[in-house]
Parts: structure tokens; sequence; C-alpha cells
């Protein structure tokens, strides 16, 4: 009788035992993070962790009481070969509610069918060509796309007579988008493109690229290069190749002048003119509250950049999509409540666009500038409420 009784009972312990891990399961939301951890574009995760660690120092990690877990994925990128493996474990294996992060775009295209396939929200925090929100009907983009930052440097410069000028662009979607959008709208506005030069997207060597450059003698160069040393570079050659002093004005988008490596770019960097969503300089309460939960969730991090405010964002819009769903991520559902969610950002309100599901914003005017003895991108014009100019 009593081994019975104990079978009985070894029965019960049993069943949940093996209740409990789908138990916890829903006691989660699991966003799986694909983006470079490693490589040469390893501070683009960083960033964009340390935007989510931010959210979530500021918010805490539950929301309609589920505990938020992140299972970060190191691409080494960019490897879109990676991202998509990784992405089919995510969804399969660890069973995530959401996909997130995405720093290039040569990887969201690759995850794009997986998320198509899963109806699993993939939240885009930085990859910036124009046409990845069409590669599903699941993504919707928090960061920003390479024309809606272009587009605006072109007409200020038509604004402020810059009229001929030299393009100069990372050799891939982003920066042949930026290209278009720039050489477009400066031609429209009686403006001419001297030259057009496309660099390597990996380790490109600018000296030779500077010295043609000087020989078309432009007004100014429009640059495009993916954030981080690339722009160090550049702006070395730059100075070292006497383009200042031939009156060669360099205006960009916002990469340019990363404010994340901008303190170590040194004075070459005074004046530079750049179109952007986001500068850590950004007057508003929403700014400083984000500053402070960074260096808080972060120590030592330095200063964040675009990408953790889009991290940010997006952490934002997950939990605005987890309260109103009580937590129990469905993807169509989900879709449904990201179309026309409105944010406000530490960079200003923005807009999930309901048909494209892009972002709209306002797009800045900077230039850099010291402020107590330290190096800042100041916004000084603007665009308001910028949607790509291509959709």
């Amino acid at each position: 009788m009593k081994f019975r009784t104990l079978l009985r009972a070894a029965a019960i312990i049993g069943a949940f035992g093996l209740a409990a891990p789908g138990a916890q399961a829903q006691e989660t939301i699991k966003i799986g993070v694909i983006a470079a951890f490693s490589g040469p574009f390893a501070d683009y995760g960083k960033q964009m962790e340390g935007g989510m660690k931010a959210y979530m120092k500021q918010h805490g990690d539950t929301v309609a009481g589920k505990k938020i877990e992140l299972i970060l994925k190191d691409t080494t990128g960019p490897s879109p070969e990676i991202a998509k493996r990784l992405a089919q474990e995510l969804v399969t294996r660890d069973k995530v509610d959401l996909l997130a992060g995405f720093g290039l775009t040569p990887e969201a295209l690759a995850v794009a069918p997986i998320a198509e396939q899963a109806k699993k929200p993939m939240i885009i925090m930085n990859a910036a060509t124009s046409i990845i929100t069409t590669k599903s009907d699941y993504i919707a983009r928090v960061s920003m796309t390479l024309p809606q930052v272009s587009a605006p440097m072109a007409s200020w410069a038509i604004k402020n007579n810059i009229k001929r000028v030299v393009t100069l662009v990372a050799d891939y979607g982003p920066g042949i988008d930026a290209e278009t959008a720039f050489k477009n709208t400066l031609a429209a506005g009686g403006g001419q493109i001297v030259e057009s030069i496309r660099v390597p997207l990996r380790n490109p060597e600018f000296a030779p690229f500077i010295q043609r450059i000087k020989d078309a003698k432009p007004e100014a160069v429009f640059v495009f290069v993916p954030a981080g040393e690339q722009g160090v570079a550049f702006m070395k050659g730059y100075r070292e190749r006497g383009l200042a002093e031939a009156g060669i004005k360099v205006i960009a988008t916002g990469d340019l002048t990363d404010d994340h490596v901008l303190p170590a770019m040194g004075d070459a960097t005074l004046g530079v003119i750049t179109s952007f969503h986001y500068s850590a300089a950004h007057n508003s309460p929403e700014n400083k509250a984000f500053l402070k939960n960074f260096a808080d969730a972060n120590p030592g991090a330095g200063r964040p950049n675009f990408m953790a405010v889009a991290a940010y964002d997006g952490m934002s819009a997950i939990y605005d999509v987890a309260n109103k769903l009580g937590g129990k991520i469905d993807g169509e559902k989900a879709m449904a409540v990201l179309k026309g969610m409105k944010i406000n950002s530490p960079r200003g309100p923005i807009t999930i666009d309901p048909q494209t599901r892009d972002v709209v914003q306002t797009v800045y005017i900077r230039k850099v500038e010291k402020v107590n003895g330290e190096l800042y991108n100041v916004e000084f014009d603007k665009f308001d409420n910028m949607k790509d100019p291509g959709k």
C-alpha cells in the first residue's frame, strides 16, 4: 500500500516537474537580440545593449506581470549567414517572443524571411536601408533610414549656397541610399554633384579618395560612413591632406561625428555640419533622464549614441506592446499595436508610420562645437516630421 502511494506521489512530482518549464516560460517575455558584439562593428551591439539596459534600469525588468529576458546573439558582423542561423535558433530552440537589434542592413535582410514565416515581431534598432520594412509584415523600425537624414542635409546645403559637392559613401545599401537621396535633393535645388565616390564597407583606405576630393575642388564633400572608427579615419585624412585649407567643407550624416567617438576625434571636427535624428546634446527632460540611466546601467561605457537611443525606444515599444496585450505576445496583434505608435523619445517625439512601419521623426542640423570643454553635436536647425522621402 505504502509502495503504491509512493509511486503515485512520484508520478505527481514528475508531472509537476515536466510542467514547470512550460509554466516558467509563460512568465517570461523573451527578446532575441541579434547584433555584432565582437569584430569591427562590436560597438553597434554594445550601444544597443546599453540602451536596452538603460530602459530596463528606468522602468524595471517586468511588464504586464512577465519578466523580460534578453537573449544576446553575436553575429561578429557584418555576417548575414550567421544572423540568419542565429534567428532560426532563437525562434525554434529558445522560443523567443520577439526579435530585436540589427545594427547592419545585410543582417536585417537575412532575418526578415524568418520573422515573416514565424510571425515574430522584429524591431529594427539601427539598420537604415529604406527597403528593410518591405521585406516582412512583422518588421517595425524605431531608428532611421539614410534617405530620411540625407535629404535634409542637401536641402540645408542649397539654402546655404553650397551647390558643388562631391559625395563619398560606404558601398552598401545605406551608403547608396544616402548618396541617392542627397544627389536627388541637391539636383532638385539646382546643385551639382561633381563626383560620386564609393568606398569599401570593410577597412577602407581613405587617402586616395580624399586626394580625389581635393583634386575635384568642390565647395563641400558629403560623407556617409558607418559610425565609429571610419569617421575618425576620414577626419584624420581630411585634416592631413589640407582639405579645410582648400576651403572644402565637410557636410555629412551624423554617423560621421558619432556621439560615442566624437570626444576622441579631436578639434579637426570643429565646425563639421551634420544632419541626424539624435544628439547627446539634445536639450530635453527625456534626454537628461536617458543619459543618467545609461550611465547608471553601463558604468564606464562612455557617451551613448543614436543606436543606444533607438534600442531604448525599441524597449519602450516592446513594453507598450506587452502592456496592451496583457503580456501575451501574438505577432499580428503586436504589429497592430506598433502601427501608429507614438513614443516620447530622448531625441524628441517619434511615430511608427501605420502604413510603412517606419519611423517618422525630427531631423536636426547640427554643428560640432565645444560645450564646457567637450565636443558635442549642437543642434541649430531642424526638419520636423521627416519620413523616408522615397516612401
